[in-house]
């Protein structure tokens, strides 16, 4: 009886470091694995460490709120870390959250960093009205239906303001489910744009 348990823990004991060699190993980073949100059980900031347990956002684009009739997306922003930013004119926190994100813009567009938004549920006008008013330069996703978010696979449509930050790989490197902080987000994109570039 205790040689068959001893048999079975040992046995799992093997089946367990095989599922965690098959999840860390250099082939699962190599191939690459698209994104999907988890839900984070309450928390609302979610980091992505180490690097290889990154997910990527392959693509995501639409429409520019700042050039209609143009395209804006990701690909105009490769090898760059990114902060995407989900929004609209109507959402009380955007308001306040917009000129931290330009500070954030301004700051760290040096060190390889951009902002780009993603402008939902939204009437065009007061969307344009609300860059306006708030000097913001980083161009937006013009998506009044969300479905450039679908790229975000799980992801809570509902949940705006949110902010996701990529690296220069366009892996999902942090996500906030609440209105960014300025002294929390600078510091989180110096570190992703001094990691080795792509």
């Amino acid at each position: 009886m205790t040689t068959t348990i001893f048999r079975r823990l040992a046995a799992l004991l093997v089946a367990a470091f095989l599922l965690t060699a098959c999840s860390t190993s250099k082939d699962a980073v190599e191939t690459g694995q698209d994104f999907t949100f988890v839900a984070p059980g309450g928390q609302t900031m979610i980091v992505y460490d180490p690097p290889e347990s990154r997910g990527a956002l392959r693509q995501l684009s639409g429409e520019s709120l700042l050039n209609p009739g143009t395209t804006v997306g990701l690909e105009d922003l490769t090898g760059r870390v990114v902060v995407l930013n989900i929004w609209g004119s109507w959402c009380g926190p955007c308001r306040a959250e917009a000129p931290d994100l330009e500070f954030v813009a301004q700051q760290t567009a040096a060190d390889g960093v951009s902002v780009l938004g993603v402008d939902v549920r939204d009437d065009r006008n007061a969307a344009a009205d609300f860059i306006r008013d708030r000097g913001i330069t980083y161009d937006s996703v013009f998506d009044p239906p969300g479905r450039t978010l679908a790229a975000l696979r799980g992801y809570p449509r509902n949940t705006v303001p949110s902010t996701i930050v990529l690296d220069r790989r366009h892996r999902v490197a942090a996500v906030y489910l609440t209105s960014i902080r300025v002294p929390e987000l600078i510091p989180l994109v110096q570190r992703l744009a001094a990691e080795p570039a792509p």
